[in-house]
């Protein structure tokens, strides 16, 4: 029987039947002695085979997991040579980021856009607590708007209190699977409560990466959108994995770059220092945002720190 993963919690699984059945399953023990570096062979969003264990209780044994369309991985906090596989079979993915109340700095706005990028998944970029933003902050968001916009990334200023832009990322999420992500504190529950008043969600039990008590180990959980689609939640992601990206590859994942890396005289430039540098020429003139290119210079000295 085919079922989809909705929730883990590391030793048991919750998953859906087809037939909408929700059941407690477990994994065969061959999973974990697989092949498979990961700390986690199973993560929500993936499609297994199931068979029945005991249909009273209401659980079952995983027994196969079927081919993925892709997935997101970060380094695993307690194995630094392992992934953890955060969700797999995914549309998009969609970062909560805030201008004040906490800040989401542009940094680390644009490790989360290189991580999509390296896993095959749009990003789209929403504003939120937009009613807080003063004169400055507006300003900060038309800029940052106008950047993302002119890379090709989707941006919403939303506020959930005021009901503006909430329509709009309802829109974005129908009928997709869409991994969500955000500082503590930026706002995903209480946009969650909006959509599920019913689920009741407490702020801390969702809005992870702040490292701290139940967020040190990722139970990520998926919910069907009443209007279609799925989200996935994951508390406790606090870097969005930049797992095994070597310092060469890095601009592919910076698509206003990508398109100008065959026009460097080298063809392993880093675009730092070295001469006839089509992108380096490109941020000179105007058409490569300074602050992108100063991301990606940070990014590429953390990469070295960490030997890649």
């Amino acid at each position: 029987m085919k079922a989809l993963v909705y929730k883990s919690t590391g030793s048991w699984y919750v998953v859906k039947t087809e037939t909408g059945q929700v059941l407690n399953a477990r994994i065969k023990g061959i999973f974990k002695i697989d092949g498979i570096t990961s700390t986690n062979p199973i993560a929500v969003g993936d499609e297994v085979m199931i068979d029945m264990e005991n249909e009273v209780e209401g659980s079952a044994m995983i027994k196969d997991i079927l081919p993925r369309r892709n997935y997101v991985a970060r380094q695993s906090p307690s194995h630094k040579k392992q992934h953890h596989i955060v969700a797999s079979n995914l549309d998009q993915s969609l970062l909560f980021a805030t201008l004040k109340d906490p800040r989401t700095s542009q940094g680390f706005i644009d490790r989360f856009l290189v991580s999509c990028e390296a896993y095959h998944i749009p990003a789209l970029i929403i504003f939120n607590k937009a009613d807080l933003y003063r004169k400055k902050e507006q300003e900060q968001y038309e800029e940052l708007k106008e950047m993302y916009n002119a890379i090709g990334y989707t941006t919403v200023a939303m506020s959930v209190p005021k009901g503006e832009g909430v329509e709009e990322v309802k829109s974005l999420l129908k009928d997709k699977v869409t991994l969500m992500s955000g500082h503590s504190g930026v706002g995903k529950s209480t946009f969650i409560n909006a959509i599920f008043p019913e689920l009741n969600l407490k702020t801390k039990d969702v809005s992870g990466w702040s490292g701290k008590g139940m967020h040190t180990t990722t139970f990520a959980e998926m919910f069907d959108l009443p209007f279609g689609g799925k989200i996935i939640d994951t508390p406790g992601v606090r870097e969005f994995g930049l797992v095994d990206i070597s310092k060469q590859e890095l601009s592919h994942y910076f698509p206003e770059m990508a398109k100008l890396i065959n026009d460097c005289q080298f063809n392993n430039c880093l675009h730092i220092e070295e001469p006839g540098c089509a992108v380096k020429k490109a941020v000179e003139d105007g058409i490569i945002a300074e602050d992108r290119f100063f991301s990606y210079y940070k990014i590429l000295e953390s990469i070295e720190e960490n030997d890649y």
